[in-house]
């Protein structure tokens, strides 16, 4: 077994550097880690690819009731902006 991964929590998530099987813990994690922290405006790359890890990372979002909204925004690298609501628990 490896050792986790310290990721840095500044608001931008790469998920190129994780297994696909880990995105359905590691997305709803990190944007809680960022609601932590104070950060609302999260960016998520994804990557363009088949479009089967956008919809694992979109479907994670419409479940979340402190998503406030979410879109695509980089359509070169293939990334989502999500809005968190501080308020709001997941």
């Amino acid at each position: 077994m490896s050792d986790p991964i310290e990721l840095p929590i500044d608001g931008e998530l790469d998920l190129h550097l994780f297994h696909p099987r880990d995105v359905k813990d590691l997305v709803p994690d990190y944007l809680d880690e960022c609601k932590q922290r104070g950060i609302t405006d999260v960016r998520i790359i994804h990557g363009k690819g088949t479009g089967s890890l956008r919809e694992t990372v979109h479907a994670i979002l419409k479940h979340r009731t402190d998503v406030i909204e979410y879109y695509l925004t980089d359509h070169n690298w293939g990334s989502t902006s999500v809005i968190l609501n501080l308020e709001t628990v997941p």
